[in-house]
C-alpha cells in the first residue's frame, strides 16, 4: 500500500535571488554525505546557483544549533561590509532583531530625526560581487539554513538527549533571528532506516535531503514576501 507521509509535491518557486547556508554534522558520514547531496540537488532544480550555496561542517549535531545562529550571523555581518548604506528609522523598526545592531545611537535625540545613521545596517539589501570563476555571488544574509545531522539509538540514553536538544535549539534559533531553519535532524534507531531515509537502499525510502531542499527555497522566498508585507 502507498504511504501517505510525506510533504506531497513541492510547489515550484525561482531560488535563483536567494542565498542558503547547508551546515552538516559529520557523525555517520556516508548517510551525511547523501543527505546533503539531496538537498543541493533540489536547490539547484529550483535555481539556486550554486555559489549562493554554502555548506559548512561541525564535528556532531550537538553543535548544529550553535553553528547556524553564528553562520547566520556572519553572514549579517558580511551583508553590512559589502553594502553600508544608511538605514531609516522604518527599516529599523521592521527588523527582526534589533539586538542584532552593533554600534549605539550616540545621541536620543536622534531618535526623533526621520533617518537613522547606523553602521552597520541590520538588515542591508542584497550586494553583488563576483567571485574568482567569474559568477556573480551574493553577500547577502542567508534567506534559509538547511541543518543536517544524523542520530543513531544506542544502548544508552545519549540519543535522547542529543535529539531532544538538537530539535528545541534550532527551533530557538529560526524563532530568534527570523530565518527558517529547516530540520535536517535524522532520529533513527538503525544504520538500515537511516540509509532508507538518504535513498542508499534501491527501492526503499527516498533521499529526505531533497525534501529539505525544497523547503528551503519555499520559505527562503516566502520570507522574502513576508519581509515587504505581502502575503505569498
Amino acid at each position: 500500500m502507498t504511504s501517505l507521509k510525506g510533504p506531497g509535491e513541492p510547489e515550484a518557486y525561482d531560488g535563483s535571488s536567494l542565498r542558503i547556508a547547508i551546515v552538516h554534522a559529520r557523525w555517520n558520514t556516508p548517510i551525511i554525505s547523501s543527505l546533503v547531496s539531496g538537498a543541493r540537488k533540489s536547490l539547484l532544480a529550483a535555481g539556486v546557483k550554486p555559489q549562493n550555496i554554502i555548506t559548512q561542517s561541525v564535528p556532531g549535531s550537538y553543535e548544529l544549533p550553535l553553528a547556524v545562529q553564528r553562520i547566520y550571523s556572519a553572514s549579517q555581518i558580511e551583508a553590512a561590509n559589502n553594502n553600508p548604506a544608511p538605514r531609516s528609522a522604518t527599516d529599523l523598526l521592521s527588523s527582526a532583531s534589533l539586538s542584532d545592531l552593533t554600534a549605539p545611537i550616540a545621541d536620543a535625540a536622534a531618535a526623533d530625526t526621520t533617518t537613522l545613521t547606523l553602521s552597520p545596517p541590520v538588515h542591508p539589501t542584497a550586494s553583488v560581487l563576483l567571485g574568482e570563476d567569474g559568477q556573480e555571488e551574493l553577500k547577502s544574509a542567508f534567506d534559509a539554513v538547511i541543518a543536517v545531522g544524523v542520530l543513531i539509538k544506542g544502548e544508552t540514553m545519549h540519543f535522547e538527549y542529543i535529539a531532544d536538544a538538537v530539535s528545541h535549539g534550532l527551533m530557538r534559533v529560526q524563532l530568534d533571528t527570523g530565518v527558517p531553519v529547516v530540520f535536517g535532524l535524522l532520529t533513527v534507531l538503525s544504520e538500515e532506516q537511516g540509509k532508507a531515509r538518504a535513498g542508499m537502499l534501491e527501492g526503499k525510502g527516498h533521499n529526505h535531503g531533497e525534501d529539505w531542499g525544497s523547503a528551503a527555497v519555499e520559505l527562503g522566498f516566502k520570507r522574502k514576501g513576508w519581509g515587504e508585507g505581502r502575503v505569498v
